[in-house]
């Protein structure tokens, strides 16, 4: 156990299928953003007003 354990390089298949993985990611962060509404053209809620007892 005194050996340090190295990790095999990627083969080519698990470059192109990490490469694929980042690329959706980004289309996906992409689409997010896009999809996005701004604070400005959001409306606050309102609380619900409901009749208060006078006694």
């Amino acid at each position: 156990m005194g050996k340090a354990q190295r990790k095999p390089a990627k083969s080519r298949g698990e470059q192109i299928q990490d490469a694929e993985r980042e690329a959706a990611r980004q289309r996906l962060l992409a689409q997010a953003e896009a999809d996005r509404i701004p604070v400005d053209e959001t409306t606050r809620a309102v609380p619900d007003r409901r009749r208060r007892d006078r006694g």
